[in-house]
């Protein structure tokens, strides 16, 4: 029987923002660069498309993700992925809820989908294929790994209990101390000022960029520092998140550190376009 995870639009969000994302770049980075700049362009290209090809294939992920309840085990469906976990390889099913606190090792996540190998301060690392596991999730602990799933039907954890013969146990995040489950970056309001300051600064550079850049006669080079700006702030956004949860001040001067190029780069157009 298959089990749907939780209904959300994060595969759509994904598509629609990756379509505007590396269109403007692949755009960006070919009229800004002439001839001359060929082994220029080709540096970026080559990354841009690497990171091109590997969130296709997370869109289809995101579109595909779904849990089946086989007679031999439960299998895992993600993408051309098929993780079948036997039901004598379950040590322990967990029914985790409240606000979990949640970082990356190897992981992408944006709202309504998360993907790849994390770290849950309080539990231990897990293997997520979910949707919104920030309001819950059911955590299962096999010999084939830890792994988080968000079924749409609450169900599934019963099912899987009576076919691996196991209880389910209830770990409520909202009980725990801050001191084993960590500062959340979600209710940390200087990482969301610095974050929301970052989005701010990067959408006011691309809108000056749009308003006043066409009939400049400035150089195309403005909108090579916009593409670099938008790499920019994703590359600290990640790092900033993975960073706060082993230093708090790491990941505001990460923040930081990226406000203040993106600044940089907004008074180098600025300086361009009207001087």
């Amino acid at each position: 029987m298959q089990y749907r995870a939780q209904k959300s639009f994060g595969a759509w969000w994904g598509l629609l923002l990756g379509i505007i994302l590396f269109t403007f770049i692949i755009w960006g980075i070919n009229y800004s660069l002439g001839p001359d700049d060929r082994v220029l362009k080709i540096l970026l290209y080559l990354p841009t498309y690497i990171f091109l090809v590997i969130y296709i294939y997370l869109i289809i992920g995101a579109f595909t993700m779904s849990y089946q309840v086989q007679e031999d085990g439960l299998k895992i469906c993600w993408g051309f992925q098929r993780k079948l976990i036997p039901w004598d390889d379950f040590d322990d099913i967990i029914h985790v809820r409240g606000e979990a606190n949640l970082f990356p090792f190897l992981g992408v996540s944006w709202p309504g989908y998360m993907i790849g190998l994390y770290s849950v301060r309080g539990l231990g690392p897990v293997r997520m294929y979910a949707t919104y596991p920030e309001e819950g999730f059911l955590y299962l602990k096999t010999q084939q790994g830890f792994f988080g799933l968000t079924p749409a039907e609450a169900k599934l954890a019963e099912v899987l209990a009576e076919k691996a013969d196991k209880e389910i146990n209830v770990i409520d995040m909202d009980e725990m101390s801050v001191e084993e489950k960590g500062h959340n970056i979600r209710n940390d309001r200087f990482f969301q000022l610095y974050y929301r300051l970052n989005i701010i600064l990067l959408v006011a550079f691309a809108a000056y960029v749009a308003i006043f850049f066409p009939g400049s006669g400035a150089s195309r080079f403005i909108i090579l520092l916009l593409v670099l700006a938008i790499g920019l702030f994703f590359f600290n956004v990640s790092n900033a998140s993975r960073l706060f949860q082993f230093s708090q001040d790491g990941g505001y001067i990460t923040l930081l550190l990226g406000m203040a190029v993106t600044g940089i780069f907004f008074i180098l157009s600025f300086s361009a376009i009207h001087l």
